[in-house]
């Protein structure tokens, strides 16, 4: 039977700092982007009143908005998804670590694979992030149309 040395809780404490931190970025980010979410929904519901008594001539364009729309809310919806992943990979990563002190098994293997998971999530969900910044801001329309 492998002996391991005796891990100290508030070494893994110490340990579970940087993970309880990089927890409090994600739930940042997270804030923000429920935050667009909210405002792409809120926006199409407005589009959706108008298109019910528009002019036959500015459907086509309700129609178009609402298109983008749906496509951002579709993307942001991924990113928060990825993110929340990430946040839950994380916590993973905290138990764990508090785990193998108490039960005295190596965690180091599972905290590397979790954590690499964690950032490749992280990674991607702002990746599609920025596939909705994009989209918004290349749609973007200020001024008289």
């Amino acid at each position: 039977m492998l002996e391991y040395p005796d891990i100290a809780v508030a070494h893994v404490i110490q340990l579970a700092v940087a993970p309880v931190f990089l927890l409090t970025g994600i739930g940042a980010i997270l804030a923000v982007m429920t935050n667009r979410l909210g405002r792409i929904i809120d926006r199409a519901r407005v589009l959706e009143d108008k298109l019910d008594r528009a002019l036959p001539e500015l459907v086509a364009t309700l129609r178009a908005d609402l298109a983008i729309l749906s496509r951002r809310a579709k993307l942001i919806n991924r990113a928060i998804t990825l993110c929340t992943t990430t946040a839950l990979l994380i916590c993973t990563v905290i138990a764990v670590l508090f785990l193998s002190a108490s039960l005295r098994f190596d965690g180091r293997i599972p905290v590397t694979i979790l954590f690499v998971a964690a950032m490749a999530t992280f990674f991607l969900g702002l990746v599609w992030f920025l596939r909705e910044i994009y989209l918004a801001t290349v749609n973007l329309r200020i001024g008289p149309h």
